[in-house]
């Protein structure tokens, strides 16, 4: 219980900062309206719903991305991370409690994103919802761990995407592949993600605040 106590206190943090500062979800939405109006304007007329469907994802993990980055700022600007980190805890549990606030903003901003996108583009079936729920824990999951290694560089901006993308893109492919129809096998590639990155960060987290 003290575990799970620890995990919503420091998730509650995060959501608590969020809504006083509103500067993240914000953020999120702006941007992915902006991408996907963008790229209503620059897919070629008549391509196909596989391609449509090729840019929503791209916007989403790049709308993830921009919650991924400003993840670890509260702790970064008051030079809170090493208390964070000595506080009597176990380490995995901020590990946990980020990946529910970033879940948090990134679902916000999905049901901005999925309604703009049948708007723009073509309806939205279940299984891009289901695909889109299974994609957001594996990229919450990994996206919290990269950030925990890129807050202590000096570049953070830059390394963060260099670590987080090509780890995000086997979930481009099931998402893609789950919404174009083939549902079953790429949402249990999606749910096979989440299962084996999500242990690894959850393990692997202590180890890398203690390097950093």
């Amino acid at each position: 219980m003290s575990y799970v106590t620890d995990v919503a206190a420091l998730a509650r943090k995060d959501l608590l900062l969020e809504l006083r500062a509103k500067e993240t979800v914000p953020a999120m939405f702006l941007f992915v309206l902006s991408t996907l109006t963008i790229f209503h304007f620059a897919l070629p007329h008549g391509a196909g719903r596989v391609a449509s469907l090729g840019l929503l994802w791209v916007a989403l993990v790049f709308t993830a991305l921009l919650g991924l980055t400003r993840a670890f700022v509260p702790e970064r600007e008051q030079g809170m991370m090493d208390a964070l980190v000595l506080a009597p805890c176990d380490r995995s549990a901020i590990w946990l409690g980020k990946v529910l606030a970033v879940l948090a903003f990134l679902g916000l901003a999905e049901v901005v994103a999925l309604p703009a996108f049948a708007a723009f583009f073509s309806p939205i079936d279940g299984r891009t919802i289901g695909a889109a729920a299974l994609a957001d824990v594996g990229i919450c999951a990994v996206g919290t761990l990269t950030g925990a290694m890129a807050v202590a560089g000096r570049a953070r901006e830059l390394i963060l995407p260099l670590l987080f993308l090509p780890l995000a893109i086997p979930v481009v492919v099931g998402g893609i592949g789950a919404s174009a129809g083939a549902g079953g096998r790429y949402l249990a590639l999606l749910a096979l993600y989440d299962g084996v990155f999500g242990v690894l960060a959850w393990a692997g987290f202590e180890y890398v605040v203690s390097e950093t």
